[in-house]
């Protein structure tokens, strides 16, 4: 059933303010117009079930500016080199661009699945992938659900920087990582800094997307990078050189349901190491499924240990394995995100809340 065109709209002023407002002047703008706007917002109307969301809608618009990026509209697009600020004409001509290629932007809607990989969550999922893997005791394998194009699965890979509010610095990964990261960090009144180990050792990885992204086809990539904000270059830029790294490590990618098919994948990783499932701003997009899927791991962990680092908002994610954290549900504007490791013990849960971390990686705050 098609989406109503006054929950696109809604969803497209929640995308504005939540998310948008604050991180990206040209999305947060473009969002409150379309989302006043019928016209623009009924383009969502072709998107497939649940998808229907403000970030689909602009990576669309982007896509089609990266082919066509000599059109006015570009100026304001720093990821094709304009470099004008939002203005009184930034919505006319985007109005215009986009329903004049309204067929195009219908195709893309309608075929495409948001596939944003964001590179600098690694920073934040990696000290909970270093603490399950000192529980686990050594070598573990990495299964990524919703795994875009895999590469946050090579976080074993990347070098960390961690710039702490009293000056101090936490460092670790290779010395010499052709990927670099950096991130803000600072720590509730209660608590103390995580200890981070210079290395986590990766045995085996797997992805798992109902739609993988080959970084080999051109056009695959061109995509991943029109879902990346269009104001914000530097995560362009660091999604090319994770992406060119990738490339020489790459990992298994398995086509499949992050509920049906999660068993199928984990059992393509070796039985006897201890598995951490990753999941980054992918719940969302399971839906009413989430607790399904939570229903899995835990099957899982009958035959194996098992770590759940879950980097989401509350409600998508922790909320199923720790219900009752009213105080983690909506945080600062744009809200942030929760950080999360779950473990089971004789099928039951025990989670808990590690920090509460920016959607795309560039601060957070260690709880304790």
């Amino acid at each position: 059933m098609a989406i109503a065109l006054e929950e696109i709209k809604r969803r497209l002023r929640n995308f504005a303010e939540v998310e948008a407002r604050g991180v990206s002047p040209l999305y947060d703008h473009l969002a409150t117009h379309a989302a006043e706007d019928d016209d623009v917002a009924a383009l969502l109307t072709d998107a497939r079930d649940g998808e229907a969301r403000g970030t689909l809608l602009f990576a669309a618009a982007h896509r089609l500016v990266q082919a066509d990026p000599i059109h006015p509209l570009s100026r304001y697009y720093p990821s094709v080199g304009g470099f004008d600020g939002v203005d009184g004409e930034t919505w006319p001509l985007f109005r215009s661009f986009l329903l004049e290629r309204a067929g195009q932007a219908r195709e893309i809607i309608s075929t495409r699945y948001t596939q944003t990989n964001e590179v600098r969550r690694a920073a934040l999922l990696y000290p909970a992938v270093a603490a399950a893997a000192k529980e686990a005791g050594g070598k573990i394998a990495l299964l990524e659900v919703g795994c875009s194009a895999g590469l946050l699965l090579g976080l074993d890979r990347f070098g960390y920087r961690y710039q702490c509010d009293g000056g101090e610095q936490l460092t670790a990964g290779p010395a010499k990582a052709a990927v670099g990261l950096h991130c803000s960090i600072d720590v509730a009144s209660d608590a103390r800094l995580p200890k981070l180990p210079k290395k986590v050792a990766v045995a085996a990885r797997a992805g798992l997307d109902r739609a993988p992204v080959d970084l080999s086809d051109e056009d695959e990539l061109a995509w991943l990078e029109a879902c990346v904000w269009a104001d914000q270059v530097d995560r362009i830029r660091l999604l090319r050189t994770a992406a060119a790294e990738q490339r020489k490590h790459a990992p298994e990618l398995i086509a499949g349901d992050a509920v049906d098919d999660l068993a199928s994948a984990a059992s393509r990783l070796p039985a006897e190491l201890p598995l951490v499932v990753l999941t980054s701003h992918a719940l969302a997009y399971v839906g009413d499924r989430r607790a399904d899927f939570v229903a899995e791991l835990a099957r899982l962990s009958s035959t194996r240990p098992v770590w759940w680092v879950s980097q989401e908002f509350y409600r998508a994610g922790l909320e199923t394995v720790l219900p009752g954290r009213d105080d983690l549900s909506s945080i600062g504007e744009p809200a942030m995100a929760v950080l999360g490791l779950t473990t089971w013990a004789d099928g039951k849960p025990q989670a808990r809340a590690l920090a509460r971390t920016a959607p795309h990686g560039q601060r957070m705050t260690w709880l304790s």
